[in-house]
């Protein structure tokens, strides 16, 4: 077939374009592939999978994967390799620690999932360190992620705090925006008559809508040598 390649157990199909895996695929090379490359397309699901049981590694780097993304249950699977695609990260984890057990290198760079500068400037390595945490507080069995093996004080940290690592993004700025629209007004009105009085000096508390920004103090002025 055009746009595959084959090379032992190894299947390749890249850069075709395509947005479902070719029931072809499946039907020809399920039932042998072991390594199976489909970087560089269009998938937007991954329902043609179910036929490559015995698939241990699998490549799907530069798709439109999503959040809605199921894999079928691959027990054999150690490698797994979702650069560059559409994903965030809790419910893809708890989906992977079900339906592949034997996952020990996962890559996920370049998703919102994963927090570095490939995806957002304002990231930084303390950003990336908690993700770490967290994703090998899901998967336990890593050895590898992204680009860093695991080192046994992550896994030690994992364990003791990486539930506690998700990171919760805030109210976008437009729910603010909204909630302070549907908020009561707040009516703010001068100080009562009673506190303009010169001759009164009763303390009166209240709130006022004016600002005093201090040009006419007396702490503004120059003093001279001659006035101490």
């Amino acid at each position: 077939m055009a746009g595959v390649v084959v090379s032992g157990a190894q299947v390749s199909y890249i850069s075709q374009d395509c947005e479902e895996i070719p029931e072809f695929l499946g039907r020809k090379y399920g039932h042998m592939a072991k390594r199976l490359d489909l970087s560089f397309n269009l998938l937007r699901s991954l329902e043609g999978l179910k036929t490559f049981s015995y698939l241990e590694e699998l490549i799907l780097d530069n798709n439109l994967l999503g959040n809605d993304l199921l894999l079928p249950r691959l027990p054999h699977l150690h490698t797994l390799t979702l650069n560059k695609n559409q994903i965030s990260l809790e419910s893809l984890l708890d989906h992977l620690a079900e339906v592949v057990p034997s996952l020990q290198y996962l890559s996920l760079l370049g998703n919102m999932a994963c927090p570095n500068e490939l995806v957002c400037k304002e990231k930084d390595e303390d950003d990336y360190q908690r993700y770490r945490y967290f994703v090998l507080h899901k998967l336990t069995n890593l050895k590898f992620l992204d680009t860093r093996k695991v080192t046994r004080r992550e896994r030690e940290e994992a364990v003791v705090r990486g539930a506690f690592m998700k990171v919760v993004k805030p109210k976008d700025a437009k729910a603010s925006s909204d909630a302070a629209s549907t908020s009561p007004e707040m009516h703010y009105t001068p100080l009562p008559s009673g506190s303009r009085d010169l001759t009164n000096h009763r303390g009166i508390l209240g709130k006022c809508r004016y600002i005093y920004y201090g040009k006419h103090s007396e702490g503004n002025r120059f003093i001279r040598d001659d006035q101490l």
